[in-house]
């Protein structure tokens, strides 16, 4: 079966469910986000303001207690749970107990952007994995690694790896993987039952069940520092939203590369930076789907 084509008549064909005009926040649905560490708290922060710019309505952020003050304050909007840190700066075997409920109340999960020590992430995402909560599980960064041997998914969870983290997480070498980038995704996909977005100049969405999408426009300046977990805070978001993780993902490989269009033909095509990213995002929803009335 050939991928599909993402563009915006893709996306006005497949909506994604408004909610009601009058609706709360709760309607929104919530988004848990479990990022940063001390060397890099700002792909926490990155992660959590694209999940409410793709209109999530409540926010958690799940972080390590050395920069949690740090992160309440440049997120007034969320609430902030400081977890156990291990000397290395991972979170601690401790920091499971701590998010369990969080994990129960939310609506979309986000692991990974961020976190710090590769040993103690992997511990870490197992038992994530092995807890059973509805929402779905969105695994990004150094939680993809984690994936290693954690067997074939029977729940809806998302993976967005690049070329590199593709290889780290299948031992396929790298060149393989970018010569075929779709073959890739989709064997990833059947075989660990898990909706794979892997990201590069075009990027795939692959199903378990054999669904395919692909998305091709040139922005360069999205290869920078930081676009990565924007991106993936976009599907939380729009998860929590209600969309299922395939067409949130769909839906978010092309927000994040119509954001990087609209910053493009304002400041020039490198140097913008992913902190801007996001604020291009609601005025791009509005357009591709209009508000009831």
């Amino acid at each position: 079966m050939t991928a599909l084509a993402v563009d915006a008549g893709l996306l006005r064909r497949w909506p994604i469910a408004a909610p009601p005009a009058h609706g709360d926040k709760e309607e929104r649905g919530r988004v848990l986000v479990i990022a940063g560490s001390r060397e890099l708290p700002g792909a926490a922060i990155l992660a959590a303001e694209a999940a409410l710019r793709a209109g999530a309505g409540k926010l958690v952020v799940a972080s390590g207690a050395s920069v949690a003050a740090g992160l309440a304050i440049a997120l007034p909007e969320a609430r902030v749970v400081a977890l156990a840190e291990g000397k290395a700066g991972g979170l601690a075997g401790r920091s499971l107990a701590q998010v369990e409920p969080l994990l129960e109340a939310a609506d979309a999960v986000l692991v990974g952007p961020g976190l710090a020590d590769e040993r103690a992430t992997r511990a870490f995402v197992a038992g994530v994995v092995a807890r059973r909560f509805a929402a779905p599980l969105v695994l990004d960064a150094q939680a993809i690694g984690a994936l290693a041997g954690l067997g074939r998914f029977d729940r809806p969870a998302l993976v967005t790896p690049h070329a590199g983290e593709m290889a780290h997480l299948t031992g396929a070498d790298k060149e393989s993987i970018a010569a075929d980038p779709e073959h890739h995704a989709r064997a990833l996909a059947r075989d660990a039952g898990l909706v794979v977005a892997l990201k590069g100049a075009a990027t795939f969405v692959a199903t378990p069940e054999g669904r395919c999408w692909r998305h091709e426009r040139a922005v360069p300046g999205l290869a920078t520092s930081g676009s990565g977990d924007v991106l993936a805070g976009l599907i939380a978001g729009l998860i929590a939203r209600g969309a299922a993780p395939a067409q949130a993902a769909v839906w978010a490989v092309l927000l994040h590369a119509r954001a990087g269009e609209a910053l493009a033909r304002r400041l020039g095509r490198l140097g913008y930076l992913a902190r801007e990213l996001a604020a291009e995002v609601p005025a791009l929803l509005d357009r591709l789907q209009p508000a009831r009335h």
